[in-house]
């Protein structure tokens, strides 16, 4: 048997196993494991995508000073008049730079200049057409006097010269407008058309032959001005053009005056007194009926421009109230504010 030595903290020798009945717990029945789920294999990672950015050191970065807040102390002063200023030159504008895109002018910059020439001559030959329908009308009157007396001679032959010379200028001076207009509707087609943002609606080659085409230009000007009108007024472009009076008293005339023209033709190849008297009748009313289409191609250009442009200074009127009816009454003040002026 071995002997320990006493050691007044342990009551008994320290020793490696324990000391009496060894209780041992009673084992309790382990669960049946259950079938666990298999791992769904997870996405492949992807490499995080970085961005390295060098900044310098805030020792490197050199601090401005401050610059103190100067009281404003009024406007400058000039002990001698300043030799500076304005160059006395008119005003020009300031994008017409040769030999850039910016010299190039527009097609909304033509339009005042075409619109105020245009009007012009469609009014002179307005008065050259109506001036060739009185010669004609003058010439029938003489051919129906005719019937029961006989001529003075110096009349007639008056009466030949002023025929020729009023029909010979109005033919003539009838191709300046025809040219000015188409030109007028091609320029206003695309201003229309780079104010709205778009392409205009028909190609160049179909708004000429819907124009100038005889025959087919009665059913297709109307639709050409009528598109026109509707990109004038900023229409949606998926909307149906709708025609106002003005467009549709134009294609009136129009359309009646490319009738008689027609008519007028026909009339004068057919023989005898009779149709050439009428003739010359047809020719008083195909007369009269291009001065009605020369003004009415005026009022629609002058509309049209007006409202392609922007509105001119002249044409605003200063609005000032007058009287207020309807309105509460205003509340009266019962103290005055403290340093309100008296």
């Amino acid at each position: 048997m071995q002997a320990y030595s006493q050691h007044p903290a342990y009551a008994r020798p320290f020793t490696a196993a324990p000391q009496g009945a060894i209780h041992r717990p009673v084992p309790q029945p382990q669960p049946q494991p259950q079938p666990q789920p298999q791992p769904q294999p997870s996405p492949p990672k992807r490499a995080a995508k970085l961005r390295w950015v060098a900044s310098p050191p805030p020792s490197a970065v050199r601090r401005r000073r401050a610059v103190p807040a100067v009281p404003y102390s009024g406007p400058p002063s000039y002990p001698v008049p300043p030799r500076w200023g304005f160059p006395n030159l008119t005003w020009r504008r300031p994008t017409n730079v040769p030999g850039t895109a910016s010299g190039e002018i527009r097609p909304i910059d033509r339009i005042p200049v075409l619109a105020r020439s245009l009007t012009t001559i469609l009014w002179t030959f307005a008065v050259l057409a109506v001036t060739a329908a009185v010669a004609e009308s003058w010439r029938y009157a003489l051919l129906v006097e005719s019937r029961d007396s006989a001529l003075n001679s110096g009349v007639v032959g008056f009466s030949d010269a002023f025929v020729m010379l009023a029909g010979l200028l109005t033919t003539i001076f009838s191709l300046l407008p025809a040219g000015l207009s188409v030109w007028w509707l091609l320029v206003a087609r695309q201003a229309a058309a780079d104010e709205a943002g778009e392409v205009p609606p028909r190609p160049v080659w179909q708004v000429l032959v819907g124009v100038l085409v005889p025959l087919v230009n009665l059913p297709l000007a109307l639709s050409v001005v009528s598109e026109l009108e509707h990109a004038v007024l900023r229409r949606p472009r998926d909307e149906r053009p709708k025609p106002s009076r003005l467009v549709l008293g134009w294609w009136a005339t129009w359309a009646a005056n490319w009738v008689l023209l027609i008519v007028t033709i026909i009339w004068r190849i057919r023989p005898g007194v009779q149709a050439m008297a009428d003739s010359v009748l047809l020719v008083a009313l195909t007369d009269l009926a291009a001065a009605v289409l020369a003004i009415g191609t005026a009022l629609v250009i002058r509309r049209f421009s007006h409202l392609l442009m922007p509105i001119a200074p002249e044409r605003l009127r200063d609005l000032r109230v007058l009287k207020v009816e309807g309105a509460p009454e205003p509340e009266l003040r019962t103290a005055r504010p403290v340093g309100a002026a008296r």
